[in-house]
């Protein structure tokens, strides 16, 4: 007999499939497949592919958070939790070769499609923005803050992107070499500058 996976481990598949081949090409049956049940349960859980794509982002919201309580716990510096969030390009540089940024690929995507869920989907980059920005005025960057998390974003964004283009570890591994020297510069220049 078949198990009856939870609506959890449905949404888990769905994240997986719509992160490997994107949310236009990812169909309730390649989710159904994926969890071994019938269409007629998969619609107890959900009734629309929209329905699926809101549960996927609360649970890359949830994901995310649960990610930066863990650098906060790992760093016990602003430097070392910045650092945290640059070497994620390190960890997960297998799947960012195959497939890209997950949150990037996304919210890009949805934004092709002008679809609703577009700004949703983008709280996951605020949320690494604003957490970004804190760490900054944790360093003294007080002035920079967000102009520096931006920056860092936008930076690890293009090395995502273009990881997954050209599947160069070298280039992941130089550029995440270039991205802690930056942050040592801003640190640097922090240090100098007088605070008010």
């Amino acid at each position: 007999m078949k198990e009856n996976p939870t609506r959890a481990g449905i949404v888990e598949a769905a994240d997986r499939l719509i992160y490997q081949q994107g949310y236009e090409h990812t169909s309730f049956k390649n989710i159904a497949d994926a969890v071994n049940i019938s269409r007629g349960n998969f619609y107890y859980h959900f009734k629309s592919k929209d329905e699926i794509l809101d549960a996927v982002i609360e649970f890359r919201l949830a994901k995310t958070r649960k990610i930066i309580e863990q650098w906060e716990l790992q760093g016990d510096t602003a430097e070392a939790r910045i650092r945290c969030f640059i070497h994620i390009l390190i960890v997960n540089q297998e799947p960012i070769m195959q497939y890209g940024c997950p949150v990037g690929s996304l919210c890009s995507e949805l934004a092709k499609l002008n679809h609703p869920s577009q700004p949703e989907a983008n709280k996951l980059f605020t949320l690494f923005h604003d957490w970004l920005s804190q760490q900054f005025l944790s360093l003294g960057c007080a002035q920079d803050a967000d102009r520096f998390a931006m920056h860092l974003l936008a930076r690890s964004q293009g090395v995502a992107t273009l990881a997954n283009a050209f599947q160069d570890e070298g280039f992941v591994k130089e550029e995440v070499k270039l991205m802690n020297e930056w942050l040592q510069a801003c640190i640097d220049q922090a240090a100098k500058t007088p605070r008010r």
